[in-house]
């Protein structure tokens, strides 16, 4: 208001035109923060520890800025820095060892590619223009912790699902994966900048060499591939994806066993190419797929059912004596999930939080399968059951990623080739000699010897192989 009133007085017009209110800042113990009180984590070590970019976010993407109060804790804090910064720097250095690694040692320089024959690479780029499209509208309109959520998904997005789908491709120095991962990272970079200015501006530097990040205009998002139709489809292989995973974790079934197969019944199922069934094939760890329409397969045939309850300590502050309503209707069969995700009971919308939503296999029909409905519509069905064969082969798995370990901790380089010993029990080695081949096309291993011993678990050493000429 004193900013309006001098204003007006000394040059007729108002002091700004748009301003953002904020809620309090409390301190750790729920109080207002307060220097006499001292309830707030000591600035400097946070600093020292976590770094500026990470006390910025932190208030950026709060609640503060919609108007909500916000404790300032440490873990809040340190939060952010596993959400964001931390995939943001492990991306970074996942980028440059595969480049630099590339040609023999030569090293690899990316450019910009905006297009792919590879559906994963038209994916993250589709995602990417999206964001940049997203996150300028929410600073445009002033609404910060939106900008700063679109970022957050984005970020999971090309760290758990693009780089850990593509690791393979970058391995095999795949030009195209470089290409697609330097855009992706450099338009972040230019995008977040506001936000996270101190660690955009180191990557950004590192990868384009130039001055820098602050100095260059927002991206185009029109020079981004603008299709809807892949990324509603990859996002929801990502959702079956999750949803069999959680199956698998309730079932006690660890990743690295392979089952025999699943079902996936969705309302179109032709959006699911060859290429998005062989990401859940692998994803799921299966050994085959189908994928049916749900408007010829219903989930009473699998005996599948939901079951809808409201928490009304949740919803009664919100819909008042119109809870038991939305209570009635979930006992009555009047309620109901939308394709969004949004659901009703009772004819009221209910909010996250205000329901759980069950679901109920009947033994009989499921057949000893493991089964979710999906959000929006369909359901995924995982058979649980296990064979000798498979078994074997998932003792196999475990014994690669234990050499993996073996060969991070030897610190071996990547395309290192070379020589594995593996004790086991008699029973162990008929099952991993079973499975030879994948072991040591999977692990880089040129020999591969077996140790007969009482062992509960295999155990492994690794040596690097010296190949002629080599100087190491």
């Amino acid at each position: 208001y004193t900013l309006h009133v001098l204003s007006t007085a000394l040059f007729d017009r108002p002091a700004f035109k748009n301003v953002i209110s904020h809620g309090i800042v409390l301190g750790s113990d729920g109080n207002k923060m307060s220097k006499s009180l001292r309830n707030y984590p000591d600035v400097s070590e946070v600093l020292d520890r976590d770094g500026s970019d990470a006390m910025r976010w932190f208030l950026m993407s709060s609640p503060i800025l919609r108007g909500g109060n916000l404790i300032v804790t440490e873990e809040g804090i340190r939060e952010g820095v596993r959400q964001v910064l931390l995939p943001l720097w492990n991306v970074w250095h996942f980028f440059t060892l595969y480049t630099n690694a590339a040609d023999g040692g030569a090293g690899y320089e990316a450019s910009e590619r905006f297009e792919s024959s590879d559906p994963l690479d038209r994916y993250i780029l589709a995602a990417t223009g999206r964001l940049v499209t997203e996150v300028r509208e929410s600073l445009d309109a002033y609404e910060v912790s939106d900008a700063c959520d679109a970022l957050r998904t984005y970020t999971d997005t090309l760290t758990n699902w693009y780089v850990r789908r593509s690791r393979e491709r970058f391995f095999a120095e795949d030009e195209q994966a470089f290409d697609v991962l330097y855009t992706c990272l450099k338009t972040f970079c230019e995008v977040a900048a506001p936000l996270l200015p101190l660690a955009t501006e180191e990557i950004w530097r590192g990868l384009t060499g130039g001055q820098s990040v602050h100095l260059t205009d927002y991206p185009d998002a029109s020079v981004f591939p603008d299709d809807a139709e892949g990324l509603a489809a990859m996002q929801l292989v990502r959702q079956v994806a999750s949803t069999g995973s959680a199956l698998r974790k309730a079932a006690k079934l660890r990743v690295r066993l392979p089952l025999a197969g699943a079902t996936v019944v969705v309302s179109n199922p032709g959006q699911l190419t060859e290429h998005h069934t062989a990401i859940l094939r692998d994803e799921l760890n299966l050994k085959s797929l189908e994928v049916l329409d749900s408007d010829t397969v219903s989930a009473e045939e699998y005996g599948i059912s939901q079951k809808l309850v409201v928490n009304a300590r949740a919803a009664g502050p919100r819909l008042g004596k119109n809870v038991q309503q939305a209570i009635k209707g979930t006992k009555t069969g009047d309620w109901s999930v939308a394709e969004d995700g949004t659901v009703t009971a009772g004819g009221l919308e209910l909010q996250e939080g205000e329901y759980s939503l069950e679901t109920i296999v009947d033994p009989e029909k499921a057949d000893g399968a493991a089964a979710a409905v999906l959000a929006g519509g369909g359901f995924v069905v995982l058979d649980t059951q296990l064979t000798p064969e498979l078994e074997a082969e998932g003792l196999a798995r475990d014994t690669i990623r234990m050499i993996a370990q073996a060969r991070r901790e030897a610190d071996l380089h990547i395309s290192d080739r070379i020589l594995t010993r593996i004790t086991a029990s008699a029973e162990d080695i008929a099952a991993l000699k079973a499975n030879a081949e994948l072991i040591q096309r999977e692990t880089l291993t040129d020999e591969l010897y077996f140790i007969e011993a009482d062992a509960k678990a295999p155990s492994v050493s690794v040596q690097r192989v010296e190949t002629a000429g080599d100087s190491k």
